[in-house]
């Protein structure tokens, strides 16, 4: 029988209420790879993130177990836990299709979610209905999602983490510290630009290849026949059923870093317009190209932008704080840093000093150590929700064509019924019935 470290930790508070009686516990129980300190996980999605990202690196992680793979594709299910066994030495690894029998299975600690956005929230109120924590990619795919998840995580007294690493690499950290701690003066302005998004013509119809259960690939979405090209990550991240396109995927990154910086009361904006377009006639119906204005209850602007490269490329991506005595940017996603005055970039503070916190481990060791500790994780639910919030809106006013004004507490738009019925999605199909 394999003892997890939910079921162990149970024993032992049962051992300590009866403290009085002494007990030999076994080295096996007491060592490094003793339930009690290994953490056993169930990877669902094994596509580019959910391996390169997620899979190796919770490898590499002593104190976590890989049980079980799972993909809607049978061939990245076995693939992967062929890799799993290969780095164990063992052949322990489960490849399953339905990702059910992960969130079923009493052996398994924690789910990491790796799907396309859409699956994101469903299938992490599924795991912690089971009472598993969660590792979980961005964004969501509706704004009420946010809000039902992060009451769920509260309910189940869960812990949580998304899958961004951004608040834990050194150039985005200190910019946001130099932000907080005045170096720039009083912050007034935020520019990001982002990749546009990719335009794609529809396509004809075919039978799903024998490999791939798509009825679990599109879960809870919207059914539609199946097309070869619609599962693929450029392709899937610009149809609305399943994501909102590049203001939602390369968004969750830079915007996360701004509205640290901005440290407004409410966290999200309180009105964003804005222009912006989207395809007619096309399979992408999410806006490729976009103009975007915020303003939050603070005073601070934020401008979100596309610029002139689509899709993801490293030197696409920019990001730039503007205060009333200077500025300090990151340059594209890989080049250094760059301030108005050199004498910014050389600023440094203790943690006793620092109006920011201390830089975090990355998001796979920061979910372990939390796992274990039932401390809050660098990235929560409530930081998923207010990121996704403010990139839905933007979404939302380009789609309406109009200023919206957002009430930050109860999170509704303000005189406006088309954009409040799209704060959530169409109901969700009964996708379990045919699988």
């Amino acid at each position: 029988m394999h003892l997890t470290r939910r079921g162990f930790l149970k024993g032992t508070g049962a051992v300590s209420a009866a403290a009085a009686f002494p007990t030999v516990i076994p080295s096996s129980v007491l060592g490094e790879n003793a339930p009690s300190k290994r953490i056993t996980l169930g990877c669902i999605g094994m596509g580019g993130q959910g391996v390169g990202a997620n899979l190796n690196s919770f490898l590499n992680e002593k104190d976590a177990q890989i049980l079980a793979t799972c993909d809607a594709y049978q061939s990245r299910a076995e693939r992967t836990r062929q890799m799993v066994d290969r780095r164990y030495g063992t052949t322990g690894c489960k490849a399953h299709r339905d990702f059910r029998k992960i969130i079923d299975d009493p052996s398994i600690d924690a789910v990491v979610i790796s799907t396309p956005d859409h699956w994101h929230v469903p299938m992490s109120m599924m795991a912690l209905q089971a009472g598993k924590d969660v590792f979980c990619e961005k964004p969501t795919l509706y704004i009420d999602e946010g809000r039902r998840l992060m009451e769920a995580v509260k309910k189940h007294k869960a812990v949580f983490q998304v899958g961004l690493e951004d608040r834990s690499l050194i150039h985005f950290h200190k910019m946001v510290e130099w932000v907080k701690n005045g170096a720039i003066g009083r912050l007034g302005r935020v520019d990001v630009t982002l990749p546009g998004g990719l335009s794609f013509p529809k396509e004809k119809p075919v039978k799903p290849p024998e490999d791939l259960d798509w009825n679990l690939w599109q879960g809870p979405a919207r059914f539609h026949e199946y097309t070869p090209r619609r599962t693929g990550g450029w392709h899937w991240r610009n149809i609305s059923d399943y994501a909102k396109g590049a203001i939602l995927d390369m968004g969750a990154h830079l915007v996360d870093t701004a509205q640290v910086g901005v440290n407004a009361p409410g966290g999200s904006p309180v009105e964003v317009e804005g222009t912006g377009e989207i395809p007619e006639g096309m399979e992408t119906d999410v806006p490729i190209r976009f103009d975007l204005r915020y303003r939050y209850a603070n005073g601070v602007e934020m401008t979100v932008k596309n610029g002139p490269q689509s899709g993801w490329k490293p030197n696409s991506c920019f990001i730039r704080f503007e205060g009333d005595k200077g500025w300090v940017r990151r340059k594209t996603w890989s080049a250094g840093l760059d301030a108005s005055n050199p004498e910014i970039l050389r600023k440094t503070y203790t943690p006793e000093t620092s109006r920011h916190w201390p830089l975090p481990p990355r998001e796979q060791r920061n979910f372990l150590d939390c796992v274990k500790s039932r401390k809050p994780t660098t990235y929560q639910a409530s930081d998923l929700h207010l990121v996704s919030t403010t990139l839905h809106m933007g979404v939302i006013a380009i789609t309406l064509g109009r200023k919206l004004s957002w009430d930050t507490k109860k999170e509704v738009f303000l005189k406006d019924d088309d954009a409040n019925s799209m704060r959530k999605g169409p109901k969700a199909r009964d996708w379990a019935k045919e699988a």
